[in-house]
């Protein structure tokens, strides 16, 4: 019989939960569970009083130091009590684990858990919360460099579309379309800016709102350097997106951009970057999916490419009035 290599396997929970105990000095009593399967696969370790999250990194997707990074980062946060998950120390005080998979070396980090639920649809003083969290972790990173990708024009934009020609044509419309989304960036619309440390992925799907309102974000596996107004166009794109009533929209932004400058002032060419910014962190994730095709979107197609993606693309546009440069 022939043995095939694996790309992705899904390790047990019940082998990890026993694995997570030894190694964390925990309770028999804990309990571990499989969450999701995702960019990376999630786990929830619990007994009846107190709940972790276990991240299992996927194989070959973020390096050791790249987590280290991350770690590092999420450890200055919580020491300058902003609400975020953070990372937790093993009985030897380590912070990653390395656990040998069908595929490869995968990493394991163990998190606290954020309390509260996942809201998304975000009242007004919510939406001025986040604003304030997310002003703060800018502060506090502001002008900082880790050791991890820089988001510029190259990695926003560039490389996503040369992702996504390995599945379509570039003869597409749509391919056409996403290639065009260049045109309406400046060359020095990535330049000149107020940089620091960005999380790029902050929306309802990645914080937890508690019953008194605290806002506590995880998931920073895209943070990175960058312009801190991509973390504000992109939480104002998605804002956009789930708001059908753009009326509605309009009021929520508002608050949220209201609670933003209540900590961190925006220039006035940080307000004019919002719709682009947000336009570039989408086309990004676009590329995300692309590049990890294998286990990040079975519905990567022509028909979800043209009904979803490039949908929501020039609704964002349109809505935005964002025009082409001239040449």
């Amino acid at each position: 019989m022939t043995e095939f290599p694996v790309i992705a396997s899904t390790i047990s929970a019940k082998e990890l939960g026993e694995f997570a105990k030894e190694k964390y000095g925990l309770h028999k009593n804990f309990d571990c569970k499989l969450f999701r399967t995702g960019m990376n696969h999630t786990y929830f370790l619990s007994d009846n009083e107190t709940k972790y999250v276990l991240r299992v990194y996927s194989h070959n997707w973020r390096s050791k130091s790249e987590i280290n990074e991350e770690i590092e980062l999420l450890n200055l946060l919580s020491e300058n009590n902003l609400g975020v998950s953070f990372p937790i120390k093993d009985i030897n005080g380590d912070f990653i684990q390395e656990i040998k998979a069908p595929e490869g070396i995968r990493y394991v980090v163990l998190f606290s858990f954020a309390k509260g639920n996942k809201v998304r649809f975000l009242d007004t003083e919510t939406c001025s919360l986040i604003g304030e969290l997310m002003a703060k972790i800018h502060n506090l990173t502001a002008n900082k460099i880790i050791d991890r990708i820089s988001y510029d024009k190259k990695s926003l934009l560039e490389l996503p579309y040369t992702y996504l020609k390995e599945f379509f044509s570039e003869e597409l419309p749509e391919m056409e379309f996403i290639k065009g989304i260049d045109g309406f960036f400046e060359k020095t619309d990535f330049e000149n800016c107020k940089k620091g440390v960005v999380h790029l992925d902050i929306w309802y799907d990645n914080m937890a709102v508690s019953d008194e309102e605290k806002i506590t974000i995880y998931d920073f596996d895209f943070c990175g350097n960058g312009e801190p107004i991509l973390d504000v166009g992109y939480f104002c794109n998605q804002l956009f997106h789930i708001e059908t009533d753009k009326k509605e929209y309009g009021i929520k932004k508002k608050y949220f951009l209201d609670g933003y400058q209540s900590i961190r002032q925006l220039s006035e060419k940080e307000m004019k970057m919002i719709p682009k910014a947000g336009l570039a962190v989408f086309v990004f994730y676009l590329g995300v999916q692309a590049k990890r095709f294998d286990w990040s979107n079975i519905f990567l197609s022509e028909n979800y490419l043209k009904m979803f993606y490039v949908g929501r693309l020039k609704s964002w546009i349109e809505y935005n009035n964002i025009e082409k440069r001239t040449a």
